[in-house]
């Protein structure tokens, strides 16, 4: 079995060889990492996920990376959901160059990297919501299948991880597999989270697919209303 939370790392670009600096930098880098090649060292989101249109993750949760940044964030939400804070605004100026500053979860809080909820079968769901949000508009046509796959086997990845993901790409989205995976009230939120990040959702079709998942969760309003801000909030340009 291939390792789901290594390949969260990839999707979401932390631990990047080479990319030191600002986090200004770091982007420039990676930048140019995507173009020389477009798998490898964690520009796996530009190219599978189309977020190199798009915002990106900025800031301490791109430290982090893969897992502990979906989990952080998804914690952060809930923490501030829980407190009955009022929603933060969010600067989504193309300029905005700062980010939120995020702090791994703490142990037993459902949320740490450690904790039951976040096993190793659960990192794989993870990916899976991840690949399923970045379908939700179609943007994902044969030819772009066929190329992305290409580019899987250039990167490296194992013959596990290769075969996971042409066959998501290919098969129809099982979404109550991957929205009955999720049992904790914790993992439903990582769980939108992560689909949040995948995507900025500018189409009537990414925003219909969310709210069909805040709803297939079972997720509150006001809870979904902190995790979109919490996750604008961590991205930039």
């Amino acid at each position: 079995m291939f390792d789901a939370k290594k390949l969260l790392d990839q999707f979401l670009g932390s631990q990047v060889p080479g990319a030191g600096g600002t986090v200004k930098d770091r982007a420039g880098q990676v930048g140019q990492m995507a173009k020389d090649n477009p798998l490898a060292a964690g520009a796996l989101a530009a190219v599978l996920l189309g977020t190199s249109t798009g915002r990106q993750l900025g800031g301490s949760a791109l430290r982090l990376g893969g897992l502990a940044a979906i989990a952080g964030l998804g914690y952060q939400a809930y923490k501030s959901w829980q407190a009955g804070k009022d929603v933060p605004p969010v600067d989504a100026s193309p300029a905005r160059t700062t980010t939120i500053e995020l702090l791994p979860p703490p142990q037993d809080s459902g949320f740490h990297t450690e904790d039951e909820a976040n096993s190793d079968d659960f990192a794989v769901i993870l990916v899976r919501a991840m690949i399923a949000a970045a379908r939700a508009d179609g943007h994902i046509d044969d030819a772009e299948r066929e190329a992305i796959l290409g580019k899987v086997k250039l990167a490296g990845l194992g013959a596990d991880a290769q075969a996971f993901l042409e066959s998501e790409l290919v098969n129809p989205v099982d979404l109550d597999t991957i929205i009955g995976a999720a049992r904790t009230e914790s993992q439903k939120v990582e769980l939108y989270t992560a689909s949040r990040i995948a995507i900025e959702p500018d189409s009537r079709a990414e925003r219909g697919y969310l709210d069909l998942l805040a709803g297939r969760l079972g997720l509150a309003d006001a809870l979904i209303d902190h995790i979109e801000a919490t996750v604008a909030s961590a991205k930039v340009a």
